[in-house]
Formats: C-alpha cells, sequence, structure tokens
C-alpha cells in the first residue's frame, strides 16, 4: 500500500479536529501521521495527513474530507514534489564517557541539544521519517529515556523553472512611502 500525504485547509475553529478524525475512523481510514497548525491567515489552519491505501481508497478520503463544511481545500500531494519534515524531542541517558559519541551524531544529523541533565541529554531534531528513524535507532543503545515525535507537514514546491528564468534579476516593487 502507498503513503499518500493529504494536505486540508479548514476553518480555524473549536472542534475541526475531532470532527475529521472522528470521520475517518467512522469510515475505517487509519491516520498514520497527523499534524496541525495555524496558517499565515489566522483564521485557517493546514492539517497534514498522511494515510496509507491505493489511489482509489485515498480519493474516497480526499472526496469525504470536502465534503465537511469547515474544510475548505484538501490535496492529495501523491504526485506533487513537496518538502516534508517530522520533528523529534529525545531524551538520552548519558554517561561522561559516552557524551562525546553522542555529541558527534548531534553534529553528524544536525541536530540540537537543547537541554543538558547531569545524566541526560534532550535532543531536538527534525527532517525525513528515514532520517529521524535512523537517528532513534542510533540513539537506542544508549538508553532513550522519553520520545516525542510529531506528524508529518508538508508543502508543495514551487514549480520548476528554466535556468534562463533563474538567472534573470528580482523583479523591483514599488514599497510605499509611510508617512510617520
Amino acid at each position: 500500500m502507498m503513503k499518500h500525504v493529504l494536505s486540508a485547509m479548514v476553518m480555524n475553529q473549536p472542534g475541526v479536529l475531532a470532527h475529521i478524525s472522528g470521520m475517518l475512523a467512522s469510515r475505517a481510514f487509519n491516520i498514520e501521521s497527523l499534524a496541525v497548525g495555524e496558517t499565515e491567515d489566522p483564521q485557517f489552519s493546514r492539517m497534514t495527513f498522511v494515510v496509507a491505501g491505493d489511489d482509489k481508497t485515498v480519493d474516497q478520503v480526499r472526496k469525504q474530507l470536502e465534503k465537511i463544511v469547515t474544510v475548505v481545500k484538501v490535496v492529495d500531494y501523491q504526485r506533487t514534489e513537496i518538502v516534508d519534515r517530522g520533528l523529534i524531542l529525545l531524551k538520552v541517558a548519558t554517561t561522561s564517557q559516552q557524551r562525546t559519541a553522542i555529541l558527534e551524531l548531534v553534529s553528524i544529523f544536525r541536530a540540537k541539544v537543547v537541554d543538558v541533565g547531569l545524566n541526560e541529554l534532550m535532543i531536538e531534531l527534525s527532517g525525513q521519517d528515514n532520517k529521524l528513524n535512523s537517528f532513534i535507532d542510533l540513539m537506542r543503545p544508549y538508553g532513550i529515556v522519553e520520545l516525542v515525535r510529531t506528524g508529518r507537514i508538508a508543502l508543495a514546491r514551487e514549480v520548476s523553472m528554466s535556468v534562463s528564468d533563474a538567472l534573470k534579476p528580482p523583479a523591483t516593487y514599488d514599497v510605499p512611502e509611510v508617512v510617520v
């Protein structure tokens, strides 16, 4: 079964998440990943779902979502170039002898140490699922104390342009004068 990343622009209102997840559950659609957050316009939130299924099943999911009044638009990113990321925070047990090895892995993965304790490091890492999974696997031998992970978020890439378009100077814009 293929994994599809769906993006739903929804009205930013109480109960929208419960309504949508309830609708999907009642139709036996399993949400593998879910992330929700306000958009550039505070009236709307973007919900990013990862669901497994064939094209026909996912098309049914999309059509069911579009029937919900608070859903403005649904996009299946299946055939679209996207940038997608997840985020993890994890606490790993550490001794003074292990810290250097853990910090080297943090550097290799371009992660960040966000908190330091006597016996633990808290590490933040964002990236695609395979990167996050690899990092988690490498931290397991040290002893993962706690782990939290977000759902995937995604945006479509801009339509590619020709090299000649990319080399053109940027457009200039008239900036209105600000009167103080």
